[in-house]
Parts: structure tokens; C-alpha cells; sequence
């Protein structure tokens, strides 16, 4: 899968970790360095709830617009650096599945953008070699009933299937587990899983992402080699800018 706002840049997101770490290194999760940056974290004291939203649309959202709403270089904690957008990567993985369970699943982990998405935008971001890696999207639905269906759509995916195959060019396959965890109380209706390689060149790494809605636009957060609470604090930004700036648009 390429560099894509939805449903999150998992295989470029390992693929970065692999070529970082070298073949000859363990095949467990890194664990990030004393000086390798964090993302936000939340605090969670007061998690902000998720609520539930109006019904809003159709409203037509441009790339720039969408951009625009994503967070920036200077919105991320010092140390991070941009990852170059390439659509032309050839070197990122696929999944695939034996089980008709995991056919929507793979679908969507195969998808370059969100089922029924009219517009989309992505910025991808890396602390060091060792990560953590960063990636958010959104995407534009149009309306919020757009949104729920897919959200919908996305967790039965996820709780039907239990694992997933990754092929990644030169360097073989693993399969990932897939696991529904908590999801961050941001945005409206949100959603998380994890995907944990259990065996293979991939062993051990762990990735988790998390999607929202914000009105008629789904917004998308995941996040490598991570630790405790980035998942939460990453959405929390995400969800504040992006309503901040969709909302004077």
C-alpha cells in the first residue's frame, strides 16, 4: 500500500521501520531512544467524549481545504522531521487473507483512500530512525451519514477478522494479528485497532491507528514504534485543528 490518507500508510509506515533497522537487527519492537521525540500526549484526566454528531451535508471539501486542516511540522513536538510524499513508491507491502472474513478488512488496508471519498489529503511524519512514525489523513464524505456508515463498515471489518497476511518486496511476508483496541474520545464516533506481527520479517512490530469523524470529513491517525498515550494526544491535535480550520472554511 502506498503513502495514503485512509486507511492509514501501514505498509510504508513498517517498510520505514525495516530499512531503518536493518536486517540483521532483532526482529522485536524497537524501543525509542532517550532523545527520540514523542508525539502529543494526551492527559487523561479529562478525556474529551466523543459525541455524537448532527447530521451535516453534503458539503464539498477541496484538497486544499483538507490540507490545510492536517497538522503541520510546527504543530509537532521538536525533533520530528517530514516525510516526503512518493505515489510512485513501488517498495511498500500488501495484505491479503485465505478467510472471506478478512475480505472487506483487506480491501480497505489495500485502499489508497476511504471507500466513497471525494477528496483527500496526508502528511506523514518520522522522530528518528528507531520512529515514532506518524501518519495523518482525511478524508472528505460529504455528509456525516457518510461518515458513520463507513466507521460502521470499518469496525465490523476489524472485529470479523482476526488476522491478515503483509507482503513486503524484499523482504517476505507476516501475519498480523488484528486487535479492537480503546479508542481515543476525540472526534465524533471514534474507532482504533492494532495490527501486531507475529512472525516473519515483521515480528513484533506494532502499529495502531485510530479514525474519527469531524462533521462530513473522516480523519485518520496512526502511529509506529509509538508509546503509551501518542495514539491519544496525536488525535487530540489532529481533531482540534482540523475542526478549528474546516469550521472557518
Amino acid at each position: 500500500m502506498k503513502l495514503a490518507p485512509f486507511p492509514l500508510a501501514v505498509a510504508a509506515a513498517l517498510t520505514f521501520t525495516l530499512a531503518a533497522c536493518g536486517e540483521d537487527q532483532p526482529s522485536g519492537a524497537v524501543p525509542p531512544s532517550a532523545s527520540t521525540p514523542t508525539a502529543p500526549v494526551s492527559t487523561p484526566a479529562e478525556p474529551t467524549p466523543s459525541e455524537t454528531p448532527s447530521e451535516v451535508g453534503p458539503t464539498r471539501r477541496t484538497k486544499a481545504e483538507l490540507t490545510k486542516a492536517l497538522l503541520e511540522l510546527k504543530d509537532l513536538p521538536s525533533g520530528f522531521s517530514l516525510e516526503p510524499e512518493d505515489p510512485d513508491d513501488e517498495s511498500a507491502g500488501t495484505f491479503s487473507s485465505p478467510t472471506s472474513k478478512c475480505k472487506t478488512l483487506v480491501k480497505y488496508l489495500n485502499s489508497e483512500t476511504a471507500p466513497g471519498s471525494k477528496t483527500s489529503a496526508a502528511r506523514s511524519f518520522s522522530g528518528s530512525q528507531e520512529g515514532p512514525y506518524i501518519d495523518f489523513g482525511i478524508d472528505s464524505m460529504v455528509t456525516t451519514k457518510a461518515v458513520r456508515k463507513l466507521q460502521t463498515s470499518y469496525k465490523e471489518a476489524v472485529e470479523s477478522c482476526k488476522k491478515v497476511t503483509m507482503r513486503v518486496p524484499d523482504q517476505g511476508s507476516s501475519p498480523m494479528e488484528v486487535v479492537e483496541i480503546p479508542a481515543p474520545k476525540f472526534g465524533e464516533e471514534p474507532f482504533a485497532f492494532k495490527l501486531t506481527g507475529t512472525a516473519g520479517p515483521l515480528e513484533g512490530r506494532e502499529f495502531t491507528a485510530a479514525t474519527t469523524g469531524i462533521g462530513d470529513v473522516i480523519l485518520s491517525v496512526s502511529i509506529l514504534a509509538g508509546q503509551e498515550g501518542e495514539l491519544d494526544g496525536a488525535t487530540e491535535a489532529a481533531v482540534e485543528k482540523a475542526r478549528t480550520v474546516l469550521a472557518d472554511s
